[in-house]
């Protein structure tokens, strides 16, 4: 035989034929399947629920009002050291300018920023989060028991 027709590979040119399985058992004791019945879930998955998205509305609040508050209160400080310097130049009591002044309590502004955030999320935003991962838990378990 010369090497032109043999190969020690199969031909890859004429795949072998494919059967189907029979649709009958192949075997006399072979149970006959089962078919899986799966019950609808009672509500939409999580990634749908409208907890999600009063979550997410819940927490844009939460960064919106945080950050206008403390970058309102900057851009104010700039709008009116750009075009009123007059006002900042004026002096509140010994050395101190309005300018200067309103400098400082830059510090306190931020400090209330951070503080609106924290007490925001305490009370709107950890709450509904709680309630999603209980729901989560309650659903994973449910999900292992079946």
């Amino acid at each position: 035989m010369s090497d032109a027709f043999w190969s020690p590979y199969p031909s890859t040119e004429h795949p072998p034929p494919h059967h189907p399985p029979p649709s009958y058992p192949t075997y006399p004791w072979q149970p006959a399947p089962v078919p899986q019945v799966r019950r609808p879930p009672s509500r939409p998955p999580l990634g749908h629920h409208s907890d999600l998205r009063v979550l997410r509305t819940a927490y844009r609040w939460q960064r919106r009002v945080a950050t206008l508050t403390a970058l309102g209160y900057f851009t104010l400080f700039l709008i009116l050291s750009a075009f009123a310097p007059s006002f900042m130049t004026t002096t509140v009591s010994g050395g101190l300018t309005t300018g200067l002044l309103l400098g400082l309590l830059q510090v306190p502004v931020t400090c209330l920023a951070i503080g609106l955030y924290e007490y925001t999320a305490r009370h709107t935003v950890d709450p509904i989060a709680d309630r999603i991962r209980r729901q989560a838990t309650l659903d994973a378990r449910r999900e292992t028991a079946r």
